[in-house]
């Protein structure tokens, strides 16, 4: 399964050690993840500024995602009606990599659910819970 992994989602397995944690060396192991050009940004920006990780931290990090498959930013603007412009380009970086899940916590994006047929939004612990059920 090709597994799309949100900003906050990765910030979580990387910060927290909790359920992302464990989700994200499942999907690991399991999986294909992907991950897009503008989440890889995203993810930095935060990790330094937000969370105050050291920058050489956050450049084993970013080598270690380089890795997986980074999927590039589209080149035009998405036409999603999303409150936040930056969750267009998630989405848009999650449907051009023809993933099957993308995986996030952020609640804008998990209420755009029903509007995208092509992939399934889920949160942690419904991914959890999905893949515990089937």
């Amino acid at each position: 399964m090709k597994v799309f992994a949100d900003t906050n989602f990765l910030i979580s397995a990387f910060v927290a050690r909790g359920l992302s944690h464990d989700i994200f060396k499942l999907v690991l192991a399991k999986h294909e993840l992907i991950i897009g050009e503008f989440v890889l940004n995203e993810f930095c920006e935060k990790m330094e500024l937000k969370f105050k990780i050291p920058k050489s931290q956050i450049i084993e990090y970013e080598q270690f995602l380089k890795s997986f498959k980074i999927q590039p930013t589209p080149d035009s603007k998405p036409t999603f009606n999303l409150r936040d412009e930056d969750d267009g380009w998630v989405l848009a970086e999650a449907l051009n990599a023809k993933t099957d899940i993308l995986i996030t916590g952020d609640k804008d994006l998990l209420d755009f659910v029903d509007q995208v047929g092509e992939i399934l939004i889920f949160s942690p612990r419904e991914f959890w819970e999905y893949l515990t059920n089937n």
